[in-house]
């Protein structure tokens, strides 16, 4: 696993024995790590994490 992937894990919790990332946690590891909201959304995709509470209503 990546530096990358496992800072997104460790972001994400699991709710339901589903892995979730708010939006907000999302941007808030683009910002401070230096990786693009692409790669987490590739990555969560990839990893079955599912994004939250989206902050442009794109996930539901």
């Amino acid at each position: 696993m990546s530096e990358n992937e496992k800072l997104i894990v460790d972001a994400a919790s699991s709710r339901e024995d589903k892995k979730i990332l708010a939006c907000s946690k999302a941007v808030r590891l683009s910002r401070e790590h230096d990786i693009s909201l692409k790669e987490i959304g590739d990555t969560c995709n990839r990893l079955g994490i599912k994004i939250i509470e989206c902050q442009l209503g794109c996930f539901k």
